[in-house]
């Protein structure tokens, strides 16, 4: 059966969301919350993605996250391996994590509503799962940016963003009264549960928003379907910044292109630059190890787990 396709544009909105394999726990403890935490702070830093809004559950999380570019596959193929990986290599197990794909809802963030309202729905997902009782407020979860929401700026996650999310809630420029002003909104919401219904939107379908931007999108998309190249478009975007890095050292260096391969493959300059790529791209240790001449993934990889000789540090 073939895969749905994944709608990627410059400034989409997502929420994602995804389980453990056979709802089992993706977190066995709170060194595992943390890991994975430094994770989504990692591929943020290689895709420039912007977190709104965040939550992790036992066995499942919920992400709202903007795309500058248009990288959500190759985000979250190395935003999940990575993770499955590192909790494998910590727990003495392997194979897969997560089950099946992950659900990426888009979000039309310029209507009125759809993005506050999907934000919301992460943020109470622990009152919905019993994991705040009545009476608790719902900034003690830990694990959700709600909490991070109510700290100043420079005790958060980094790379969460809370200006779009207060601006749709009409709250002015970030003060302790704001964020205070902004948990009570969220108490009066949560209040205002019901039966789940409102929902529903969320939970099913493929996008939550405008129908003028739902034609639109539904129309570029027909335009990829069957040309068996939507992936290869996807692919190339992100080659297009890992070429425009290796471009730069190349200059920076001084080199042509066939020093590349003039050089032996453990190269010092080469390793700095695979180095690079390897923290601000998502591209895989094949096609660094290909691109910089350098013979297999596997000797590039047990050459960036050595650490930096200080020549290399000197550099840049």
């Amino acid at each position: 059966m073939p895969r749905p396709l994944r709608i990627e544009y410059e400034g989409a909105v997502y929420h994602v969301m995804n389980r453990g394999d056979r709802r089992e726990p993706i977190f066995r403890d709170d060194a595992d919350r943390l890991r994975f935490l430094d994770t989504l702070g990692e591929t943020c830093a290689k895709t420039e993605w912007q977190v709104h809004a965040l939550c992790l559950m036992p066995n499942h999380f919920h992400l709202v996250v903007e795309t500058p570019r248009r990288n959500l596959v190759a985000g979250m193929k190395w935003f999940l391996g990575t993770y499955t990986a590192r909790f494998n290599r910590r727990h003495g197990l392997t194979g897969h994590l997560f089950g099946g794909r992950y659900k990426a809802l888009l979000v039309d963030p310029n209507a009125p509503g759809y993005f506050r309202t999907v934000c919301d729905y992460v943020h109470l997902n622990p009152v919905r799962a019993n994991l705040v009782p009545a009476g608790q407020p719902l900034r003690d979860y830990r694990w959700s940016s709600h909490a991070e929401y109510l700290k100043p700026e420079a005790r958060r996650w980094p790379w969460l963003r809370v200006d779009r999310l207060m601006g749709e809630m009409r709250l002015s420029k970030e003060s302790p009264m704001v964020r205070r002003e902004f948990e009570q909104l969220m108490e009066d919401r949560r209040h205002q549960e019901g039966d789940g219904s409102q929902w529903a939107p969320i939970r099913r379908g493929w996008f939550f928003g405008d129908k003028a931007l739902k034609e639109d999108l539904l129309a570029k998309a027909s335009e990829r379907v069957g040309a068996q190249n939507y992936g290869t478009e996807r692919q190339e975007s992100e080659e297009a910044k890992a070429e425009r890095l290796v471009r730069e050292e190349l200059a920076a260096l001084g080199w042509e292109e066939n020093d590349l391969c003039q050089r032996r493959k453990g190269d010092p300059d080469k390793v700095r630059i695979a180095r690079r790529l390897r923290h601000e791209t998502t591209m895989t240790l094949a096609w660094i190890a290909r691109r910089l001449s350098m013979g297999v993934w596997t000797y590039v990889s047990n050459l960036l787990g050595a650490k930096p000789s200080n020549r290399m540090k000197s550099r840049r």
